[in-house]
């Protein structure tokens, strides 16, 4: 097991205000989590469920380092990056239920989460296919001369997929602003950092490949987001790539279908004593921030936003038949459909999508793919 390194960061170099925030969207994420594991074993979220419970302080730390025009890209445990990105909770609720209103429309579900209008780009299914398309954001920022940075985070596991090696090395040898975080939470689903990685320290993974790193106490939100932030300050600068290692641990499982036998319950139970939402909150309250009673006031507003949520997303109307062909690329006999440029975003659809520019140029692909076809 990863020994916890030091914090060196405190609390009092906040603002009170940014530390309140910081606190309740920790909890928010809690909450949230939990409410949505009760919610699946209802049966009303299909798929797969992987919670961030244990991780709200690499969450937190990190988006807090970014600014708005910043890009995001997460694993598939991506809710509580969208709920720190500023995404409602009753679009993230509404999109685990498959509901219309939800973020992607009900379409994505758990592992797809995504909000353009906030620059959250997902959200992806694949172990380390987030890899190439954050370098790619960080390619479309270099080339149109912007100082965005894109922080891309994934898991300890996804260090050994081939994308992580071609990835690193594209983003070091052309200079690209994207800051990777690897969340080392000890497992790679049910198999230990030591057993699935021969390289355990790994913030040195990317030595080798032009990419230098550090780390963070993914358990402190303080000094995830001291490391993260200068991160991000020097990628922005020097436009080249960082890693950063933020030590962490889910106190759930990889998935609510784990059995969890890989570890023990005295393991989960030593991590749980640096939790980090009441560690963060008794040093608050040690600083005069804010006393016990707006510590339980936080937390009850969370339950009830969540409640809120959860109200909203069953009110929500599930996706109509004819919506299973928006947003894909199909070429079939049966099912003619459009090769689609158009993401998901704040924006209302054309009311004449045959007349609009945007659709002009998946029809015309779509023609030439059709003529193609027919030729063969």
């Amino acid at each position: 097991m990863t020994s916890l390194p030091e914090s060196e960061a405190t609390p009092g170099i906040l603002e009170p205000h940014a530390a309140r925030e910081w606190l309740e969207t920790m909890t928010l994420i809690r909450r949230f989590e939990e409410r949505a594991g009760e919610m699946y074993a209802r049966a009303k979220i299909g798929g797969f469920l992987h919670l961030s419970i244990g991780e709200e302080a690499t969450i937190v730390g990190s988006t807090r380092a970014l600014k708005e025009t910043d890009y995001l890209v997460s694993t598939y445990r991506s809710h509580g990056y969208a709920l720190a990105r500023g995404t409602p909770p009753e679009q993230v609720m509404a999109e685990l239920f498959g509901r219309v209103d939800g973020c992607c429309g009900g379409h994505g579900g758990s592992m797809h989460m995504f909000d353009l209008s906030r620059r959250f780009m997902g959200g992806y299914g694949i172990v380390g296919g987030n890899l190439p398309i954050a370098t790619g954001i960080g390619l479309a920022s270099d080339y149109t001369e912007t100082d965005d940075v894109t922080l891309c985070t994934f898991g300890d596991g996804a260090s050994n997929q081939g994308t992580f090696g071609e990835t690193l090395n594209l983003a070091a040898l052309w200079r690209l602003p994207v800051v990777f975080v690897v969340i080392n939470n000890q497992f790679g689903m049910g198999t230990s950092l030591a057993r699935h990685s021969a390289v355990t320290d790994l913030q040195r993974k990317g030595e080798s490949l032009g990419v230098p790193g550090t780390r963070c106490d993914g358990m402190d939100v303080t000094d995830t987001h001291a490391v993260i932030a200068e991160a991000v300050n020097r990628v922005r600068e020097d436009r080249r790539p960082v890693l950063v290692e933020s030590v962490t641990y889910r106190f759930r499982g990889h998935s609510i279908a784990d059995p969890e036998e890989y570890r023990s319950k005295e393991e989960v139970a030593h991590w749980r004593e640096r939790d980090p939402i009441p560690t963060f909150g008794e040093l608050l309250e040690g600083d005069g921030i804010l006393d016990a009673q707006a510590r339980e006031r936080i937390d009850r507003e969370a339950v009830l936003r969540v409640d809120c949520a959860v109200e909203f997303a069953e009110a929500s109307p599930f996706p109509t038949a004819e919506s299973l062909y928006e947003d894909v690329y199909i070429l079939d006999q049966r099912s003619r459909g459009d090769y689609s440029v158009r993401t998901t975003g704040s924006q209302e659809p054309s009311s004449d999508s045959a007349q609009s520019s945007s659709g002009e140029v998946p029809r015309r692909i779509t023609t030439a793919l059709e003529l193609s076809e027919e030729e063969s």
